[in-house]
C-alpha cells in the first residue's frame, strides 16, 4: 500500500514537471485563455472563460410596516465557456458560447428535449459584401440595448426588470446586418432577423409561426469606443461625447409563448394557444468623460392576450401586455469606482395580468479593477408595489472574465 502511494505521488510530481516544461504563453489577462492559429492561418479560435459569483439578501415589509429578512441565497449565478474566431476566411466569422451554472442551464420542458440548455450562442456571421454581414444560427435577436449589452458588461449587478419583463432574448434564425456612414461621423446600423419565435435550445419544431424583428441605430457623434455604446460604463472615458439612439420592432407572428419567444408556453385542452405579439423598444447610451447615461422605454401588445379553451373558458394563461420603462447613470471616478443609479417602471395590463404596477429604484456601486473583466459589484434596491408588500434587496458580486 505505501509502494502504491508512492507512486502515485511521484507520477504526480512527474505530470506536473511535465505541464511546467511545456507551458505556453497565454494572453493578456481578459483577452482569452487561448488565441489559436491554424498552420495555414485560414482559421483562429479564441477560448475564453468566466464566472459571476453572487451573494443576494432579500427584506419583505410586514403589516406592521418593518422589513423582515424573507431570504438570503449565495450562488454561482453565471459560468460560462466561450470560443469565437474565423473559419476559411476572416470574412466568415464564428461565436459559441456555453453556460455551465444552474441558471445558465435552467428551463429544460418537453419542448427542449427535456435535457439541460447548455448552448447560449452558436452562430456564424459572413461579411459578404461592403458593410453588409448575414448572421446564421442562435444568439441574441436585435432587441432592447439592455439586453443586447453582455451580462459581463453591465454597470450594475444585473440587469432590470424592464429587462426581465419585456425582453426577447435569443433566438435560431437568420440575421441581416448593414452599417453606413453619413459625412464624417453619423453612423446608421440597421439590423433585421427572422427568427423561429420559440426561444433558445428548442428541440420539438415550431410550434407557432415566426418571429420578424427590425432595429435602426443612429450615432450622429460616430462609433463608441471599443463598441462602448454596447457595455455599461464609461470605463473608456470618452473625451468628446458620444450618442445612440436606437429603436426595435419585434413582431411574433402566432406565438405561443406568454412573453412573445420567452415565459411559459400558453396551453389549451386543444393544444397551445396562438396569438401575434408585438413588441416596442425605443432606447439610447451616452457617454462623456466617466458620466454614463442609459435609457429605455418598450411597449407590448396582442392580437388577443387571454389564452381560451375551445369550449371559451379561460386557462389562466394570459400574454403579459404592458409597458416599461428603465433609466440608468452612472459616474466613474479616476480611482476607478462608479457610483451609479437605476429607475425602473413597470405597468402591466392589470386587467389582463393581474398585476399592480412596479417601481424599483437602485444605488450601485463598483469597483473596475481590470475593466469589466475583474470587478466587484454592490447594489441596493426598493420595490415599491401598490397593495403588495414592498421589498428590499442587497445584492454582492464577484465577476472574472479570462
Amino acid at each position: 500500500m505505501q509502494l502504491f502511494k508512492k507512486a502515485v505521488i511521484l507520477a504526480c510530481l512527474c505530470f506536473s514537471f511535465s505541464l511546467s516544461a511545456q507551458e505556453t504563453p497565454a494572453p493578456n489577462f481578459g483577452k482569452g485563455l487561448f488565441n489559436l492559429v491554424g498552420k495555414d492561418s485560414t482559421w483562429t479560435m479564441r477560448i475564453g472563460a468566466r464566472m459571476q459569483i453572487l451573494a443576494i439578501a432579500n427584506w419583505k415589509e410586514s403589516a406592521s410596516g418593518d422589513f423582515e429578512t424573507q431570504e438570503s441565497n449565495m450562488l454561482i449565478r453565471r459560468a460560462r465557456l466561450k470560443f469565437d474566431g474565423f473559419a476559411y476566411s476572416p470574412k466568415l466569422k464564428y461565436k459559441l458560447e456555453l453556460g455551465l451554472s444552474n441558471r445558465d442551464i435552467s428551463g429544460g420542458s418537453i419542448y427542449t428535449g427535456n435535457t439541460p440548455r447548455y448552448i447560449l450562442d452558436a452562430v456564424v456571421m459572413w461579411n459578404f459584401h461592403g458593410n453588409w454581414e448575414l448572421w446564421f444560427g442562435q444568439t441574441k435577436l436585435p432587441g432592447n440595448i439592455e439586453r443586447v449589452i453582455s451580462s459581463g458588461n453591465l454597470q450594475q449587478v444585473d440587469r432590470s426588470l424592464l429587462n426581465s419583463r419585456f425582453n426577447i432574448d435569443r433566438d435560431m434564425g437568420v440575421q441581416l446586418r448593414h452599417k453606413t456612414k453619413i459625412g464624417k461621423h453619423f453612423l446608421i446600423r440597421e439590423k433585421f432577423a427572422i427568427s423561429q419565435g420559440e426561444g433558445r435550445n428548442i428541440t420539438a419544431g415550431n410550434y407557432g409561426g415566426h418571429q420578424f424583428t427590425s432595429r435602426i441605430e443612429l450615432l450622429p457623434f460616430g462609433a463608441f469606443k471599443s463598441k462602448g455604446e454596447y457595455s455599461g460604463s464609461d470605463l473608456k472615458r470618452e473625451n468628446s461625447p458620444k450618442l445612440m439612439i436606437a429603436a426595435t420592432y419585434d413582431s411574433n407572428q402566432n406565438a405561443v409563448k406568454n412573453r412573445s419567444n420567452m415565459g411559459s408556453y400558453m396551453e389549451t385542452d386543444a393544444g397551445l394557444f396562438q396569438t401575434d405579439i408585438n413588441t416596442w423598444f425605443i432606447d439610447g447610451m451616452f457617454k462623456y468623460r466617466g458620466f454614463s447615461f442609459m435609457g429605455e422605454y418598450s411597449d407590448r401588445s396582442a392580437a388577443n392576450a387571454i389564452a381560451k379553451n375551445l369550449d371559451g373558458s379561460e386557462t389562466g394563461s394570459v400574454v403579459q401586455v404592458g409597458k416599461g420603462i428603465n433609466l440608468q447613470s452612472g459616474f466613474l471616478l479616476k480611482n476607478n469606482i462608479e457610483i451609479s443609479g437605476r429607475l425602473t417602471k413597470i405597468i402591466l395590463d392589470q386587467v389582463i395580468t393581474g398585476k399592480v404596477p412596479e417601481t424599483q429604484y437602485t444605488v450601485g456601486m463598483s469597483k473596475y479593477i481590470v475593466g469589466h473583466k475583474l470587478k466587484v459589484q454592490s447594489d441596493f434596491s426598493y420595490l415599491d408595489s401598490p397593495g403588495v408588500s414592498n421589498k428590499l434587496m442587497y445584492r454582492l458580486q464577484l465577476d472574472l472574465h479570462f
